[in-house]
């Protein structure tokens, strides 16, 4: 009892005294928290004056340090094609003064690249292309560069080729050429620049030309024109590697673009009329195919390249609507002009002629036509065919892709012609006899592969072989079995040696059953339920589930 009243007596005193001298306890706690505050803020602020020079000599140009910044320009690759060696000069010129902006460079002759594989790639690598090529004879590309040009022209124009294949890929193309040569003037770097923006890649800044008339030379010479051109390209380099924001896309909500006008003129199709001699060119830019500028008579316009075509019909439409068009100098009425261009329709084509003149086939009659796959192509350049030849041993390069009724009765959500072709549920055009079908289908097509010879890369071997047509694929859009005579057609193909595939979208069953043998029959099987069929098939037969599984029953039965 006497130890738990001292212990109690001393806790007590105690807290009498902490009580009584609270005031200082106070004091003491309020100064000591200050003090680490001012500690604490001390200590803070001198690391900060210990970093910051070490982040600067980490930064060099202002940029955040490769950790926490996100990398915009991977590096620059450098193509050239050069005849007497100005362009490989300049391109070794190029990258020196990019290696100064500690990006890396590669310089590449484009004769020793393989642009199928190669420009693929760099849709995703985060490199920018620059394309240095000259003009040479004929504006012909320099040997070199000429199978790089002719894969770009073939890609651009192949309507199997997508039209976004190269997007993601940032290039700038400066042309080397002669103004003397009036026709000719920087032609190859005007269209590797078409060809590219044709294939959805993305120009970082305008093309630009060099020439070597010093009387017409902008600089004096073409190595001063190189020289000014470099100038620009750096500094949009450099721009592009501090993740400056793209051109403007004209998507804006309200009013005009807040991007510059320059820029926006750099990422409009206008960009192509910068020069004289390219004016005609630059309106032209998308209404000719890679047949008509071989000098095709008949060839026609692909669908994927009708972006301005539309463009100037809307005009049209207005100038119709307006009441007055001027052709030639000579007004005419609205409806005057709208007369003569049915009667002129009517006299040389018909309603399904009409429409396939926007599919890029060379034309057969009213209702036919062919056209020459990729991978025949590919395979008169000594690489690989197409399955037919993994599977059945049929040689590409004598392969000819073809069609005797450009119409379809279906109007599938993924067909590659974009509905371009007629439709209907029975024949109800002018025929032509399969004789004539047949014919001018060889003839177009060998005239097609005529046009190969000499182009580098083409095996002079396989491009006599390919004059003799060995197989017909029947399935170049439209529905074939839909042409009356499909059994004549076939079996004149099959007298001439030429065997035949061909493909149904299982919507004509009694066709089907009364089709003659042919060498192999395919049925497109696009959807497993009524209303997935609808859907993607979007049929005009109302019974196109029964025909559909009716035509599946005929072919059992075949």
């Amino acid at each position: 009892l006497d130890i738990s009243m001292d212990t109690w007596s001393y806790f007590h005193t105690c807290l009498v005294s902490i009580w009584l001298y609270r005031f200082y306890i106070y004091s003491a706690v309020a100064f000591g928290i200050s003090l680490w505050i001012v500690i604490q803020f001390s200590t803070t602020r001198t690391k900060r004056k210990v970093t910051e020079p070490g982040t600067a000599d980490k930064l060099g140009n202002g940029c955040a340090p490769p950790q926490a910044q996100e990398v915009h320009v991977a590096g620059v690759k450098i193509f050239y094609g050069s005849q007497t060696g100005t362009a490989k000069r300049f391109a070794k010129a190029l990258g020196e003064a990019v290696t100064s902006l500690n990006l890396p460079v590669e310089v590449i002759n484009m004769g020793a690249y393989d642009p199928e594989d190669g420009l693929a790639e760099e849709t995703s690598s985060k490199n920018i292309c620059v394309f240095l090529v000259a003009t040479y004879t004929e504006g012909q590309p320099p040997e070199s560069a000429g199978w790089f040009c002719k894969w770009l022209e073939e890609a651009a124009n192949d309507f199997r080729v997508g039209k976004s294949f190269l997007r993601g890929l940032r290039y700038a193309v400066f042309g080397l050429g002669n103004s003397a040569y009036v026709d000719h003037y920087n032609t190859v770097g005007r269209r590797m620049d078409r060809w590219l923006w044709m294939l959805s890649a993305s120009r970082i800044m305008t093309r630009a030309e060099g020439d070597c008339n010093v009387a017409q030379s902008k600089h004096g010479s073409i190595e001063a024109d190189f020289e000014a051109w470099k100038a620009k390209f750096l500094t949009r380099l450099q721009a592009l590697c501090k993740g400056e924001k793209k051109p403007c896309g004209g998507k804006c909500k309200k009013g005009k673009c807040k991007s510059s006008e320059k820029q926006s003129k750099e990422s409009s199709d206008h960009e192509h009329g910068m020069s004289e001699h390219e004016n005609t060119e630059a309106e032209e830019l998308f209404e000719t195919s890679s047949e008509e500028e071989a000098g095709g008579t008949d060839s026609v316009i692909d669908v994927e390249d009708l972006g301005n075509i539309m463009g100037r019909m809307k005009k049209a439409k207005v100038l119709l609507l307006e009441g007055t068009w001027n052709v030639h100098g000579v007004h005419h009425s609205g409806y005057h002009l709208v007369y003569f261009v049915c009667q002129f329709l009517q006299a040389k084509l018909n309603c399904l002629m009409i429409c396939a003149l926007f599919s890029g086939y060379k034309l057969i009659g009213s209702h036919s036509g062919v056209k020459l796959c990729r991978w025949t192509k590919s395979m008169l350049r000594g690489r690989g065919g197409c399955y037919k030849h993994t599977f059945y041993g049929i040689e590409s390069h004598r392969c000819m892709e073809a069609t005797p009724s450009l119409a379809c009765a279906n109007k599938c959500v993924f067909c590659w012609r974009h509905h371009t072709n007629p439709v209907g549920t029975e024949w109800r055009w002018e025929m032509d006899q399969p004789e004539v079908i047949l014919q001018e289908a060889i003839e177009k097509h060998q005239n097609m592969i005529k046009q190969f010879k000499g182009v580098p890369g083409v095996k002079a071997a396989r491009l006599e072989e390919a004059l003799a047509v060995k197989h017909c694929a029947l399935s170049l859009v439209g529905e074939p079995i839909m042409y009356p005579h499909i059994n004549r057609f076939v079996r004149l193909l099959h007298q001439h040696g030429i065997s035949t595939f061909l493909v149904t979208n299982a919507q004509f069953p009694e066709e089907i059953r009364r089709l003659e043998p042919v060498t192999q029959l395919y049925v497109s099987v696009d959807a497993s339920t009524k209303e997935s069929l609808r859907r993607i098939d979007r049929p005009l037969f109302k019974d196109f589930w029964q025909r559909f599984l009716d035509s599946l029953k005929a072919l059992a039965e075949k």
